[in-house]
């Protein structure tokens, strides 16, 4: 009896700096299809070099159907979908070939830990971070939004855990954080706009609030330290722009 495949699906724009880490941590699978949105710098010269399928694609339809996008190239047994700055470790890799020679579920989970500016974050909300990523093809999708998209399961098994970690570098200097600060609240307040929802600026000043005591005193972020301070300031002016930016969109024009 034939072992199982497993795919690998990965969506890219100028991720040079971790992909070759990423891909490289994946090497095992079967077949590693990535899904570029235009990169400007080394992105698909590294994924041309690991020999991974690359698809250009030059639109940018969100985070969610980009996704499905990589899902739908793939013809394996199983799929694991992962981020470009994100790494399999060692011993999550293991726990993966061997769920899928003895599947207890269709789908598992994978314990992310992630960075913020090289610090690794255990609380703050970011810690325990359970989301499941590996799946038997054809029980779970994307959901299409345009950004914090998530997996929507089409089994009624119970969703499974994997032993291990997935190293997520998700926000490696400032420029990263001041870049994402405004391409989140941008997406999160035409999700909203298309939703039919408004912003104000009394909305975003008491929900940007709110954020920040969330973040840094309900989820404990002030045990990060310093970095647990940033990422609640972070929070609460994302939260803010989305819904100024909101306020904004729903303005005549």
């Amino acid at each position: 009896m034939s072992r199982p495949s497993l795919g690998i699906a990965i969506i890219t724009h100028n991720a040079a700096a971790r992909l070759d880490q990423c891909l490289a941590s994946v090497a095992f699978a079967n077949d590693i299809v990535v899904v570029d949105g235009g990169s400007t710098d080394a992105t698909v010269d590294i994924a041309q070099k690991h020999r991974v399928r690359v698809i250009e694609a030059g639109d940018w339809p969100g985070f969610g159907l980009q996704k499905n996008r990589a899902l739908d190239a793939l013809a394996t047994d199983w799929v694991l979908s992962i981020d470009a700055d994100e790494i399999v470790s060692p011993e999550l890799a293991a726990s993966i070939r061997a769920a899928m020679t003895d599947p207890q579920s269709d789908v598992y989970s994978v314990d992310r830990l992630s960075s913020f500016c090289g610090a690794w974050i255990r609380h703050s909300g970011w810690y325990p971070d359970w989301i499941p990523r590996l799946f038997l093809r054809g029980t779970a999708r994307f959901s299409p939004d345009l950004v914090h998209e998530r997996l929507v399961l089409s089994t009624s098994k119970p969703v499974a855990r994997l032993n291990g970690k997935l190293m997520h570098y998700s926000y490696e200097d400032f420029e990263a954080v001041v870049r994402k600060l405004d391409a989140y609240s941008t997406a999160g307040a035409r999700q909203r706009h298309a939703a039919g929802k408004r912003g104000g600026f009394g909305v975003a000043v008491s929900r940007g609030a709110w954020a920040f005591v969330r973040t840094y005193f309900v989820r404990r972020g002030f045990l990060d330290g310093r970095a647990g301070f940033m990422i609640a300031v972070f929070n609460a002016q994302t939260v803010y722009y989305r819904f100024l930016k909101l306020a904004y969109l729903n303005e005549p024009r």
